[in-house]
């Protein structure tokens, strides 16, 4: 009897230390994200404070920097939640002071934004008038996204996107001067930035991470801690060393972060973004999702729809004249271009433009150097039906192909038939050359820590493309396209001011994007193209007037067209000369000849 009544109780004090014991576990996982919340909606409401502040003083006052300062270094820590929530509002505050076409009603709005006033207080280009018009809609725009910030939940999903989008503008804007070119501020608002997320992450999932694996939790702490350290002891931005920023200290954290959205096991990371939620770092092979830049109607293509559109890719029979494939303008030896300063239409005439490279060209929203296509479908449709290159109509199908025997069976594995229009061979087409893709150069090797090969020189001249040479403020990091981070739901165009011959006496006649709406803002506009490969895809410009890359970056360093005095009104690089030394230019032509990569030749 004592022995059964012992073991009743025991079995209830087991019982009683498990319910508590998941009682605990529950109650960890449960998290009131109503803290973090708040550290966003509070420095949002500081940023205003600031910028009323800003107003009051004045673009030429002795506190007017000190204020801008403080209103960004607010914005930053809340812009994570805030331009998650509202993408076009929040790029437009922290966006390039450029003016903006609206489509819809052909309008052009003055440039407005920090930067706008970030150039107006550090240049003293602009009035009272202007300067109170400038803060009165950027404070506007920022009262919405404050406004977005009270109304909408903080989430799991939304924490863990929006961290993810501010480790990236970390990585490709904070440091390569994107957010403030003028005042370079940057390099200290990465250690705002850094310092905000260590504060959420305090507020919210800490002590689920802390309850699973302390040790994840004491890595990420200490490598944030370690991260900071490195920038206060040179934060200067013409000498930033970035490489070793990004490869040993901010890699380490997204590392962390990766492993700690997994640890907790709050949210399972969707494919819908332009993320890869589960790549290490942003420059692994798998970084992006191919499938956010693809074309509802062509995402996840077979091997079999891959192995079709390879072959063909190289086959003239597509082509009207019969002597005119995919593979004649781009040849995989010379980097998916030609190698030509223009080449031949199907009459033997030259065409009007230079051939941009097919490698890593999935990752854009807009295409053609012109930006006349939006998806990479489209751009093959127009290849077909132009007369002066395929000159075939993409709802024929041409059987002239049928006569290799091989395209019987690959269309059947294909699509389980023999197509009756052009729109499968395009669709196969544009499949391959969505394969087309590297991000295994020498630079991302080395970027990841895979090896350490990189020279003193290659080093300094990354330094100088994220930092002094302003480069990756239009060809960002890691794509070095024009696809603009961290929401890549644009391919940026640039009024750049290329001219005729390369002895740059006057400016280039092709109007570029200027052909849609006829808007004097985009004479001379085009699309700005990736430099991954560049070593092998020389001529350069959308006319090939340069041979080399040496005459190329001498084209930035004297400051474009306007540096050659072609009197440009709505140039748009972010900078008149870079004064570049001759050694600091060899050494940005070392680090871009990295980026050559062997797998995809």
């Amino acid at each position: 009897m004592n022995i059964s009544i012992k073991a009743s109780t025991l079995l209830l004090f087991l019982v009683f230390v498990v319910s508590c014991k998941n009682e605990k576990q529950t109650t960890i996982a449960v998290i009131n994200w109503s803290k973090a919340q708040n550290y966003y909606l509070e420095n949002m409401r500081t940023s205003i404070a600031y910028l009323d502040s800003l107003k009051t003083e004045g673009f030429d006052g002795d506190k007017s920097k000190q204020f801008f300062t403080l209103a960004r270094e607010a914005f930053k820590k809340a812009e994570p939640y805030a331009s998650y929530l509202n993408p076009e509002v929040g790029h437009r505050v922290n966006g390039p002071a450029l003016p903006v076409y609206k489509e819809d009603s052909g309008k052009i709005l003055n440039p407005v934004g920090f930067q706008k006033i970030e150039e107006s207080i550090y240049n003293q280009d602009t009035n009272k008038t202007d300067f109170d018009q400038e803060v009165y809609v950027t404070n506007g725009m920022l009262s919405v996204l404050q406004k977005g910030i009270e109304k909408r939940k903080l989430t799991p999903q939304r924490f863990f996107i929006a961290t993810h989008q501010q480790l990236f503008r970390i990585v490709s804007l904070a440091i390569s001067g994107f957010d403030t070119p003028v005042s370079h501020l940057g390099i200290n608002e990465t250690k705002i930035s850094l310092e905000g997320l260590k504060t959420v992450y305090q507020h919210s999932i800490q002590s689920i991470i802390q309850n699973k694996n302390v040790y994840l939790d004491e890595a990420f702490l200490n490598n944030i801690s370690k991260a900071i350290l490195f920038i206060d002891k040179n934060n200067q931005f013409d000498t930033f060393d970035r490489f070793t920023f990004t490869r040993d200290y901010l890699n380490p954290i997204t590392r962390n972060w990766v492993d700690i959205r997994k640890t907790s096991q709050l949210w399972e990371a969707v494919t819908t973004e332009a993320f890869n939620f589960d790549a290490p770092t942003f420059f692994e092979n798998n970084s992006f999702n191919l499938n956010f830049f693809t074309p509802a109607t062509n995402r996840n293509p077979s091997g079999k729809q891959i192995a079709l559109g390879e072959k063909l890719f190289s086959d003239p029979k597509l082509s009207a004249s019969g002597n005119m494939a995919c593979i004649t303008c781009h040849i995989p030896s010379k980097g998916y271009a030609d190698g030509m300063k223009v080449n031949l239409d199907t009459h033997g005439k030259p065409l009007q433009r230079n051939t941009p490279t097919l490698l890593n060209t999935a990752f854009q929203q807009s295409f053609f150097l012109d930006g006349r296509a939006s998806s990479l479908i489209d751009q093959i449709s127009l290849v077909f039906t132009n007369n002066k290159e395929f000159n075939t109509n993409v709802h024929e199908f041409s059987d002239a192909i049928l006569k290799d025997s091989t395209y019987v069976l690959l269309f059947k594995d294909a699509y389980g038939k023999i197509s009756k229009n052009n729109k499968d061979v395009i669709k196969a087409i544009s499949s391959y050359i969505s394969t087309l893709n590297g991000f295994n150069s020498k630079f991302d090797k080395n970027i990841r820590g895979e090896e350490n090969t990189f020279t003193d020189e290659e080093k300094h001249g990354y330094n100088l493309f994220m930092g002094k040479a302003l480069c990756a403020t239009c060809h960002f990091i890691p794509l070095t396209n024009g696809t603009v981070p961290p929401f890549f739901s644009e391919t940026e165009k640039e009024v750049i001011g290329v001219p005729q011959t390369a002895k740059n006496k006057q400016l280039d006649t092709d109007l570029g994007f200027y052909w849609k709406y006829k808007e004097a803002l985009h004479k001379g506009m085009f699309k700005t193209p990736s430099i991954r490969n560049i070593e092998k895809t020389a001529p350069y410009m959308h006319n090939g007037v340069y041979e080399t890359l040496e005459e190329v970056v001498d084209f930035y360093n004297q400051g474009g067209g306007n540096g050659f005095g072609f009197n440009i009104a709505h140039q748009t690089l972010p900078f008149d000369e870079l004064n570049l030394t001759k050694t600091e230019q060899t050494s940005i032509i070392a680090f871009m000849k990295t980026l050559t990569d062997s797998d995809t030749q």
